[in-house]
């Protein structure tokens, strides 16, 4: 070997033995070196790979013929729908968030949508959103009954000190149905798995995988993207009447439960924290199930839904962290997802980029003062895991 070719090994066993030692022991070079070395199809998350499907397939919805799969389909489907709640004049914002779902993952899937309103759905609304897609697209109707006395008093007190939301029936009736009903309308009782959709919210990454078969297949019960501080005076008594239907029915609550992370005093008291339920992928037989039954019907005996202010997301964040392990709820941290004033953005930048996110990692809610998800890390260890 001439003196040439000894000096270029040399420099090159130089060169990489300073590679190896900076991606030791210099943290932010570590990282730069990782996101140029690996694939922007590979998702850092905690959903395995054998979740993902080709980038580039146009389809993966089964064709008419049973036994014929479009190219590409190699996944497994999940009994489950979209659910949306929403009114006719919520028309031009149904049809952002279904555009939206519809670009980022649902062509490729086909799953169906189930839509509720408190009246009839005008045929313009039926038009409008049904042009978006080629899934099944199904519309009904869900009720209320409350004693509307005793309701207004309460809502003309919310509005004197200036609860968002305070004077509104409509929002109540929604809270109320979400929290203890939607899953037992008649058509959505062909399903096991929701996806939560609202008027507009927006989805800023592609979906590469199937959220519903990861969560099956997983045995998780709930999904969430943001988790955020309750407002105290929207929910005065609630904390006390979860206490006493602990008390009366110690069966139901879960071994290795997530109540840590609402609570600093094993329970004693509430920290507000909650899983902001305009988001959710979530199993309709853990809410049918005897300990989420038993629960509503508790809570609704106190007729805080309508007497106070009593959210969906409190009920049902309390509920998964009560009644199922912490091991079963999980942190979608590849979905971006927004819902004035709050975006969730995948803050690995590798996932970022393979989802083509639309979203600003530097504006992401996940560590604002207001948000939670610091105690969900603290509780589960690693993000998301």
């Amino acid at each position: 070997m001439n003196t040439a070719a000894r000096y270029i090994l040399l420099i090159l066993g130089v060169v990489i033995t300073i590679h190896y030692t900076l991606t030791l022991l210099h943290e932010p070079y570590g990282r730069a070196a990782k996101d140029f070395f690996s694939s922007p199809d590979v998702d850092p998350t905690s959903v395995p790979l054998e979740y993902y499907v080709p980038p580039d397939s146009e389809s993966l919805i089964p064709g008419e013929d049973s036994e014929s799969i479009i190219p590409g389909n190699t996944t497994a489907r999940a009994n489950a729908a979209f659910v949306i709640l929403a009114r006719n004049s919520d028309i031009d914002n149904t049809v952002r968030s279904i555009r939206e779902m519809e670009e980022r993952f649902n062509r490729r899937f086909g799953y169906p949508y189930v839509l509720l309103n408190e009246v009839e759905f005008t045929e313009e609304f039926k038009e409008r959103v049904s042009v978006l897609t080629s899934a099944k697209m199904e519309f009904g109707l869900y009720r209320r009954s409350i004693d509307e006395d005793r309701a207004a008093k309460a809502r003309a007190d919310m509005v004197k000190d200036g609860i968002i939301y305070a004077g509104s029936v409509a929002y109540r009736n929604m809270c109320r149905f979400n929290s203890g009903f939607f899953f037992k309308h008649p058509l959505l009782l062909p399903y096991r798995w929701y996806w939560r959709i609202e008027p507009d919210v927006h989805f800023h990454c592609d979906m590469q995988y199937d959220p519903f078969v990861f969560m099956e297949q997983n045995k998780k019960v709930y999904g969430f993207t943001i988790t955020m501080y309750e407002f105290e005076k929207t929910i005065p008594t609630l904390w006390g009447h979860v206490k006493e239907f602990m008390r009366l029915h110690p069966e139901h609550v879960a071994k290795d439960n997530a109540m840590d992370f609402q609570s600093g005093d094993g329970g004693e008291t509430y920290n507000l924290c909650h899983f902001w339920s305009n988001f959710e992928i979530a199993d309709m037989e853990f809410w049918r199930g005897a300990a989420y039954q038993d629960f509503f019907a508790y809570l609704e005996k106190q007729g805080g839904f309508y007497y106070e202010r009593w959210g969906d997301a409190p009920v049902h964040s309390i509920a998964a962290n009560i009644f199922a392990s912490k091991e079963q709820v999980h942190f979608f941290d590849d979905i971006g997802y927004e819902h004035n004033p709050y975006t969730h953005c995948p803050r690995d930048e590798a996932v970022w980029r393979a989802g083509r996110c639309s979203c600003d990692r530097a504006r992401s809610f996940d560590y604002d003062g207001y948000s939670c998800l610091s105690k969900w890390d603290r509780l589960v260890g690693e993000r998301g895991r």
